[in-house]
């Protein structure tokens, strides 16, 4: 599986942490990205951690709805990366298995509830410059090339 991000660092313990991350179109050649206040991450393709005991779906539907408020229909999986990353939210080092997935935005349905997350539609072009994470950049600067519709 591809490697993106920060350097493994040798001796470091890792815990795995699966996720489940959308690239949301709109059907106008537009993303949904969420755009946050943390530091590295300013724009991120919406979604987040697998919990125990939920599916990879669950957990896809449930974190776009927190980032965005909005509900995606029409899902279908593309892949996955890693990454190897400290969160200080969990005060853990963890390898996260980033599964994502090409979705069409259907409605919003509320306002975000994930505290310092914002939606933002941003051209496909433009997204591929603007994503914080180099794995989220390198899955849609693909879609981009290959003239996947958004």
């Amino acid at each position: 599986m591809r490697r993106y991000g920060e350097a493994v660092i040798e001796g470091q313990r890792y815990e795995d942490r699966p996720g489940a991350y959308a690239c949301i179109g709109d059907g106008a050649g537009n993303l949904l990205l969420a755009a946050t206040t943390v530091r590295g991450e300013e724009f991120l393709l919406p979604g987040g951690g697998i919990d125990e005991g939920e599916a990879p779906l669950q957990a896809l539907h449930r974190e776009v709805m927190e980032e965005t408020g909005w509900r995606v229909g029409d899902v279908r999986r593309l892949g996955a990366f890693q990454r190897y990353v400290y969160m200080p939210e969990y005060d853990k080092w963890a390898r996260k298995v980033c599964h994502i997935y090409l979705c069409r935005g259907i409605t919003k349905l509320a306002e975000p509830t994930e505290p310092d997350h914002t939606p933002l539609w941003v051209p496909g072009d433009l997204a591929v410059e603007h994503l914080s994470i180099t794995g989220d950049r390198a899955f849609v600067a693909g879609l981009v090339a290959s003239g996947i519709a958004f």
